[in-house]
């Protein structure tokens, strides 16, 4: 029996289908996962989806943490050509820098990152990414509700944009202070929505690709007592609803994993078994880049056949 998602994906390219011109009922999203330095797989796919030009296929992109700037670079067809900023020495480490936390600041620069790697030294399509026809769905987690958060509506020009991609990718602590959109502060995605199923369902997708960091053999982890201690205090004067589904992180991810085996129509991407696993503050370019191949290797193999016409 045809896989239902790939079966999609060939009618839609044999009919040269594209967002606002459909003619089947479907609403085919992609879901891209983050996990901080694990985000090289995710990504690494992200580049498969635009060298077989699948993109305008899609809906919508959702994203969640270093997966809603992944999704950026697809969105605005530069994710190829800017795929060495994963394992640039530079760029990596000074975006992630442990030796910072001894002055108190940021391990993880989103700020460089964003308003210095993305605008000035690697600069990333924002008009593209507003002018997409693919809708832009970058999640971050509301502080006060501990909530999952859909940021599309709140994205207007290139500062809403940028305040997005900073607000899914606010780690708690490593990241800094919860970046505050409309007068809301949030954190990062992965608090409460480490794949962005749960939202992407909401809103009536009817067929998902998942594109994971994570191998099948991987599991999360609860909090330690020593990260509950260290970040108690922070999560209470910062992001005091967000702390609740932190600690239920275990729980959240499961629920995540319960849904995407369950649904019908989900095509789900994940590093091979025997691939590296990778820590969130990952810096080493080897690693990284290996990571990047691996991711874009495994999605090319899963989707070239999705480029087939029937």
């Amino acid at each position: 029996m045809a896989d239902p998602v790939l079966q999609l994906l060939r009618e839609r390219r044999k009919k040269g289908s594209t967002p606002g011109r459909r003619s089947d009922d479907a609403r085919l999203v992609l879901l891209v996962e983050g996990g901080s330095s694990r985000g090289a797989y995710s990504y690494g796919m992200t580049i498969a989806i635009e060298q077989l030009g699948l993109l305008p296929l899609f809906d919508a992109v959702y994203g969640s943490s270093a997966g809603a700037l992944n999704a950026a670079w697809l969105l605005c067809g530069r994710a190829e050509s800017s795929m060495h900023a994963w394992w640039d020495p530079i760029i990596m480490r000074t975006t992630i820098d442990p030796r910072r936390a001894l002055r108190r600041l940021p391990v993880v620069d989103t700020q460089f990152l964003v308003h210095t790697v993305y605008t000035e030294i690697m600069p990333m399509g924002f008009q593209e990414i507003l002018d997409s026809t693919v809708a832009f769905h970058p999640i971050a987690t509301d502080a006060l509700t501990g909530q999952a958060t859909d940021l599309h509506e709140q994205i207007r020009d290139q500062s809403s944009l940028q305040a997005a991609l900073r607000a899914s990718a606010a780690i708690p602590l490593l990241a800094g202070e919860p970046i505050v959109i409309d007068g809301r502060p949030f954190v990062d995605a992965g608090v409460s929505e480490a794949v962005p199923v749960r939202t992407a369902l909401a809103q009536k997708a009817t067929h998902i690709v998942a594109l994971r960091t994570r191998r099948l053999d991987e599991t999360t982890s609860a909090p330690s007592l020593a990260e509950r201690l260290v970040l108690s205090r922070w999560f209470a004067q910062r992001a005091p609803g967000a702390f609740e589904p932190w600690l239920r992180r275990q729980a959240v991810r499961a629920e995540e994993e319960q849904l995407l085996a369950s649904h019908p129509a989900t095509l789900q991407i994940r590093p091979p078994i025997g691939s590296a696993p990778i820590g969130r503050s990952e810096r080493r370019a080897r690693v990284l880049r290996s990571a990047v191949d691996t991711g874009r290797q495994t999605a090319l193999n899963e989707l070239a056949a999705s480029a087939v016409p029937l």
